[in-house]
């Protein structure tokens, strides 16, 4: 069905072909770039899974790699399109094939469930008008904000159950607030700290940081309750506050709370999908591909 759709999409429009294939770039380079920052607290990074026995930075990066031409797909249907009914349900389905392609690409692990529905979104988003990150997160939102009619009936899930048990939004709430913890927390922590002189690696850690010191992560309310979550979220504020990571104090304060969510066994997995969309949104609008999608 999708490869058909796909050629349809190119033969009435080949501009929009050029402009997907970028986007899903973007996306993967985000989601392995993301997987590779170093040291990430709790998660798979350079040195090893973190608190996740059935994951590896090789897995992370076949599983993105995998999700290349659903995420095309999606700024194939989205292209100059605006939020709407019909497009919401072409993105669902296209979403829940890339899932399936990522448990093929795992044998059965979820690497990228969280990181399909935002970055999906985003890149959706994107392909109908390149502007401003607030811009871009607003429609996505929109999208968000509409049923997927044909979803199937799920299942309850770690995630949902969480929600439930905690009165939190969730990724779900997250994206139909139009992502606030990537553009009011995320990007603006990831340019302050570069305009401070940081490097990338410590400018990207801060930008995570900054995610995690007021989300509600559910991947942390999962494994450790509010014990984890409050511990990642005080933890993140004191290291910004010292100066975040490229101080000396923000540094070892970091290296601390490694060690904590290692003894927890907790991941702040919900946080490091926001950072993914967050260094999207940042090679969208700052990257050197960002003034040839802007001519499309």
């Amino acid at each position: 069905m999708y490869p058909a759709v796909a050629a349809d999409l190119i033969q009435e429009n080949p501009e929009a072909q050029g402009r997907a294939v970028r986007l899903a770039d973007l996306a993967i380079r985000a989601l392995i770039e993301e997987a590779e920052l170093t040291p990430k607290p709790g998660l798979v990074d350079q040195r090893g899974p973190g608190a996740h026995a059935d994951l590896s930075l090789k897995l992370m990066k076949h599983s993105a790699r995998a999700l290349r031409p659903h995420f095309a797909l999606m700024a194939l249907v989205s292209f100059r399109q605006i939020p709407n009914q019909t497009l919401r349900e072409q993105l669902g389905a296209i979403g829940r094939s890339a899932e399936r392609s990522m448990l093929l690409a795992t044998n059965g692990v979820n690497t990228h469930r969280g990181a399909i529905w935002a970055l999906g979104l985003l890149v959706s988003a994107a392909a109908m008008e390149v502007n401003s990150p607030e811009v871009l997160a607003e429609r996505a939102g929109q999208l968000a904000s509409l049923p997927d009619w044909n979803a199937p009936e799920q299942q309850l899930s770690n995630g949902s159950r969480v929600i439930a048990r905690y009165k939190i939004s969730g990724a779900r709430g997250e994206a139909q607030a139009g992502f606030p913890h990537v553009t009011a927390a995320g990007l603006p922590r990831l340019y302050r700290s570069r305009q401070q002189g940081g490097s990338e690696t410590e400018a990207r850690l801060d930008a995570l940081l900054a995610i995690m010191r007021s989300l509600n992560d559910t991947c942390l309310l999962h494994r450790g309750g509010l014990v984890a979550l409050k511990t990642a979220q005080a933890a993140a504020a004191a290291i910004l506050a010292s100066g975040g990571t490229t101080t000396i104090q923000g540094w070892g304060l970091l290296r601390g709370l490694d060690r904590d969510l290692a003894t927890l066994n907790v991941s702040p997995g919900g946080s490091a999908d926001l950072l993914a969309a967050t260094l999207f949104l940042d090679f969208l609008t700052n990257g050197p591909s960002a003034q040839n999608l802007s001519m499309n």
